[in-house]
């Protein structure tokens, strides 16, 4: 087959395989152009937007506490823009060992100093290692702590009361993000959210259309912050309002949370057949997740078959390269047909190469 006509499968960047909500559908379709030819009006009313008050309502947090960004990354790096590029002296953020390289190249480009932080393997679930996280935090006593619930690429979550041993044990001038772009895959209960942020004014909770919602394309993040991070507010909110068509997108996508549990579950379903099919195979271990994703372990010595076998599949997978992680695959899940598709390309080269 001719390369330029090839349709691949990207399951490399823990993107959404199926379709997108009726109601989100229904709402780009009826969307007049002519509300492009005039500003937002939401001032008027006292709130930066008709999406930050929607999500202020559904997650019991007020509309001013709430961040509206251009996806999750860009607060992100907004966020870490901001604390760390304050006064003469490096500053530091502590972040997971095994996490998403971007963290540390966003502290990178503010000349930040990043800490690692160990995650361990516990069984089929890494885990953080809270107490060499307060132990680093006590003795580095840093102005950023990040933590990623679920974390990314290794799938595991801190619980509620993990969280808030982790928050609890830190200064109140070390300003804490808490990534959780992969969070509506965990849970569905929300009620955490407004309870860190009246108990901890020093955290950021950052979330995402671009997962569980299935909306990476139209980059639309949110988060909340802690009362004592409002300087961050003026920081982030933009004068002259938001993308009144995303705004609308993102409000259905909300109002769409049972389409998107009903994925969720045929997704969960898929990590099961994962864990039963490919962990028999010798030198395979798949691991827990609670995001959409599965991470992976093989036999590091067929690393060159099994990628030459996707390919031929039109599969593109994450093979990891940080250390620790070399003999590790990061996989996103698609629909049941792909899913069948990679299970089975991996059963059969497993079989069919021989480990020396």
């Amino acid at each position: 087959m001719n390369d330029t006509n090839r349709k691949l499968i990207y399951l490399d960047r823990n993107e959404y395989s199926y379709g997108i909500a009726p109601l989100v559908e229904q709402t780009i379709r009826e969307f007049s152009p002519q509300e492009f030819n005039s500003y937002t009006r939401c001032f008027q009313q006292g709130i930066k937007s008709e999406l930050s008050e929607f999500i202020g309502r559904m997650y019991g947090v007020p509309e001013s506490n709430v961040v509206l960004g251009y996806g999750a990354e860009d607060i992100l790096k907004s966020v870490i823009h901001c604390f760390l590029s304050q006064g003469h002296q490096q500053r530091k953020i502590l972040i997971p060992t095994y996490s998403w390289w971007y963290y540390k190249s966003i502290a990178e480009e503010v000349n930040g100093q990043t800490i690692m932080y160990p995650l361990y393997e516990d069984g089929y679930n890494f885990k953080y290692d809270i107490a060499e996280i307060k132990r680093i935090a006590e003795k580095e006593n840093p102005d950023m702590l990040l933590l990623a619930s679920p974390n990314n690429p290794t799938g595991n979550s801190l619980s509620f009361n993990e969280i808030k041993d982790i928050v609890s044990s830190v200064g109140s001038h070390t300003m804490v993000a808490l990534d959780e772009a992969y969070a509506s895959y965990d849970a569905g209960n929300i009620d955490h959210v407004a309870t860190l942020l009246k108990e901890f004014p020093n955290i950021i909770s950052i979330r995402t259309f671009s997962k569980f919602y299935g909306l990476p394309g139209l980059r639309l993040g949110y988060a909340f912050m802690g009362e004592s991070l409002k300087k961050f507010g003026g920081f982030s909110t933009m004068y002259l309002g938001y993308n009144k068509l995303s705004e609308k997108i993102g409000i259905a996508a909300l109002q769409s949370t049972d389409f998107y549990r009903e994925k969720k579950a045929l997704m969960d379903e898929d990590k099961e057949q994962y864990k039963k099919r490919l962990n028999p195979l010798p030198g395979f271990k798949v691991y827990h997740s609670d995001a959409n994703f599965v991470l992976v372990k093989y036999p590091e010595a067929i690393r060159k078959q099994l990628q030459e076998a996707f390919e031929k599949k039109d599969l593109v997978i994450k093979f990891l390269n940080d250390d620790g992680l070399q003999s590790y695959m990061r996989i996103t899940l698609g629909t049941r047909q792909i899913n069948e598709l990679v299970i089975g390309t991996i059963e059969e080269t497993s079989r069919n190469t021989r480990i020396e």
